[in-house]
């Protein structure tokens, strides 16, 4: 059995071509970018958001049912988001957005439509908001970014997203290498 030091072993990588940066598993990415708020409370966020959007508040029940938990659940969530003074809860009462957590809720809203936009683009249709739903939670703002500037340039050129569109028509069946 052969052992190598962790210097060797970087040296050896480098001499059989792998890259200078380090790998780890998903879930060490997602700790690394673990933001303040799970993906769990940037659903329930905006989810709160799309509720209020015309009344400017929301309950708990149609929380819920918006999200298909029980509403103890809601209710142990929307402490948490209110104890970072995103919003405002009384028990047994509305629940109403405090400013930042309108402009979050807004945000997560416009990062969902996007990529759902994305994927329409790309003419997903089985699954389209399971894949959104799971993809919006592990994407950075770069990668956004492209996502928005790829959608726009294929609405400013629909000519061209047609002929992408044929062209992947062609192509769609995946099979295994």
């Amino acid at each position: 059995m052969i052992k190598l030091t962790y210097n060797e072993l970087r040296k050896t990588k480098v001499e059989v071509g792998m890259p200078e940066q380090e790998f780890f598993t998903f879930r060490e990415y997602m700790r690394k970018d673990q933001e303040i708020l799970s993906a769990s409370a940037e659903d329930y966020m905006e989810m709160i958001y799309r509720l209020s959007e015309e009344t400017g508040f929301t309950r708990v029940n149609d929380l819920a049912a918006a999200l298909n938990v029980q509403p103890p659940s809601v209710t142990k969530m929307i402490q948490k988001l209110a104890d970072v003074h995103l919003l405002k809860y009384e028990k047994y009462g509305v629940i109403m957005l405090e400013p930042g957590g309108v402009k979050l809720g807004k945000t997560l809203l416009n990062r969902h439509n996007l990529i759902e936009r994305f994927l329409s683009v790309l003419d997903i249709k089985d699954g389209l908001l399971e894949s959104t739903e799971k993809m919006e939670h592990t994407i950075s703002n770069e990668i956004l970014l492209g996502l928005r500037d790829l959608t726009d340039f294929f609405d400013e050129y629909p000519e061209i997203k047609e002929q992408f569109l044929a062209f992947r028509r062609g192509k769609i069946k995946w099979t295994e290498p």
